[in-house]
């Protein structure tokens, strides 16, 4: 027959029979492990979650700065377009004013060029009229009597007087 080994020859169990002896060791290397790890960090004064809260803070402060840089320059862009706006609207009136002396302008020197050319066929009027009694004096000096013939040399030093006159 085969003989059976005692049960509490091997190590292992020895300790399958007491499971919370087995808990309680493993407990207190845990809390032993965190309490050397809390005691080096306090001691070294090397803490991560302090210098992330650190770094954290710092990025908040600079995304603030950022963001309140970032409305100045806003409201300064928001200013000067609508200072553009307002030369734009000042430039857009000039030139209408320009734009209605020039129509102004253009009317009135249409109306004198019209009274120019009236005045001109008036002055070509004239100056056929004055031709044609120029050229019907002569012929009718030559045939009346010497009476007409002495008195009409007196009327042409007249009318020759009159038209010197209306030439100045």
């Amino acid at each position: 027959m085969i003989e059976h080994a005692p049960r509490s020859a091997s190590p292992i169990a020895r300790f399958g029979g007491q499971p919370i002896a087995i808990a309680a060791v493993a407990l207190v290397i845990v809390v032993l492990g965190v309490s050397a790890i809390a005691l080096w960090r306090s001691y070294t004064g090397n803490v991560p979650e302090t210098d992330r809260v650190v770094a954290t803070r710092q990025l908040q402060a600079r995304a603030a700065q950022a963001s309140e840089q970032l409305v100045e320059k806003t409201k300064g862009l928001e200013a000067t377009q609508q200072e553009s706006i307002d030369q734009l609207q000042m430039v857009q009136d000039q030139l209408l004013t320009v734009r209605r002396l020039l129509a102004a302008q253009q009317a009135d020197t249409k109306k004198l060029s019209e009274q120019v050319g009236t005045l001109t066929e008036a002055i070509d009027g004239l100056r056929q009229s004055f031709a044609s009694a120029q050229a019907s004096e002569p012929s009718a000096a030559s045939g009346p009597s010497r009476r007409t013939a002495k008195a009409k040399p007196r009327a042409n030093r007249t009318a020759n007087r009159t038209r010197a006159k209306a030439r100045s």
